[in-house]
């Protein structure tokens, strides 16, 4: 006769939890906790999605909560029973914690971008505004377009750049830039910078009307930066150059600022130092409508909220760039075979769980 055992039944607790972090696949978790009622359970209890989509993306160590469409947790008070608010709270986050992280990974790649915010400086605005570096230029227009700073006889003034993202949570994978060459002038001089900078972040207060008219101003004093990146050198060349940030980083709050650090080109009617830039494309995954945010004031703090299970749709030009999308609403105990690639299930974030909702703690 065969002789089957569950090692979670014969190993200690701290064992199991080793053999289970070597997980590194959330559809392996899934798959975990689709094994069996005892196995699920370990999986929920302890929270092993959560512990993953942390360990994958340390950007959301500052969710303070996470709360779904229909939240439980009047159906708890009423109850009055803690254990029962427990689990539904463990519950709730592994199904949140799951679908981000898969969401993170494989939700449609694209264009990040929604409007241009600010520029540190303008020098003929509107004609060289910001906004001309969400649009592809034609060299063979008559006008032009790119933005342009205002002149420096110091070299070394930076400028900003700042942008207002497609969702409030996305994953940015790069940046491309294009300086500007003014073929216009004598000798077609580039406005290239030295170099590149990039910061992420949220603002400190709601914006009133984030898509108003791009204005002059650092911002500095309007986000919180979460995340710098590394500088990068930029070439004096008229090409859409990439850079690529060393690993995929989660941008909560939908701001990033674009640091151009140093001028190397001066120009010959007036002798004072310029940058300009022709085109800005970011390149990453949004999680909107699928997730939002609610910051919770200045300490970064912010509750993560499941707005529904579906991943955004982005024309067919930017989602092919790096794999494919799920389509249709998940059904949360069968989104392993959505990670097989084996169909579309129907999804409802108000269905109750197949599963009894024992309390064994």
């Amino acid at each position: 006769m065969e002789i089957r055992m569950d090692f979670l039944d014969w190993l200690d607790h701290d064992t199991s939890m080793k053999i289970l972090r070597c997980l590194e696949d959330p559809a392996d978790l899934v798959r975990v906790s689709s094994v069996s009622r005892s196995w699920r359970h370990f999986v929920i209890a302890y929270g092993l999605c959560k512990q993953l989509c942390l360990r994958m993306f340390p950007h959301f160590l500052r969710v303070e909560c996470v709360t779904e469409p229909c939240c439980d947790i009047e159906k708890a008070s009423e109850v009055g029973c803690s254990k029962f608010v427990e689990w539904e709270t463990l519950k709730r986050e592994h199904k949140v914690y799951a679908f981000l992280v898969q969401g993170c990974m494989s939700f449609p790649f694209g264009k990040c971008i929604l409007d241009a915010i600010s520029a540190s400086s303008t020098d003929n605005y509107p004609d060289e505004s910001i906004r001309n570096t969400l649009q592809q230029g034609d060299p063979i227009e008559i006008r032009a377009s790119y933005w342009s700073s205002k002149g420096q006889r110091n070299a070394a003034v930076p400028e900003t750049l700042v942008y207002k993202l497609v969702a409030d949570i996305c994953v940015i994978t790069e940046i491309n830039i294009q300086p500007f060459q003014a073929y216009f002038q004598p000798g077609s001089p580039i406005y290239s910078a030295r170099s590149v900078r990039f910061h992420m972040g949220h603002p400190i207060l709601p914006m009133v009307d984030p898509l108003g008219e791009p204005f002059d101003d650092s911002a500095d004093d309007k986000f919180i930066w979460t995340y710098s990146s590394p500088e990068f050198p930029m070439a004096q060349e008229s090409s859409l150059q990439n850079f690529r940030l060393p690993e995929p980083v989660v941008c909560i709050g939908g701001i990033l600022q674009i640091e151009l650090l140093g001028r190397v080109q001066r120009q010959e009617i007036d002798g004072l130092f310029y940058i300009c830039v022709a085109q800005v494309q970011v390149k990453g995954r949004p999680l909107s409508p699928a997730f939002g945010v609610e910051t919770l004031g200045p300490s970064g703090k912010f509750i993560l909220k499941a707005e529904s299970s579906n991943p955004p749709s982005l024309p067919d030009e930017d989602s092919s760039y790096h794999g494919g999308h799920l389509h249709g609403r998940v059904d949360w105990e069968q989104i392993v075979n959505v990670l097989r690639g084996e169909g579309d299930f129907e999804y409802d974030w108000n269905s109750e769980d197949e599963v009894d909702d024992e309390l064994a703690f």
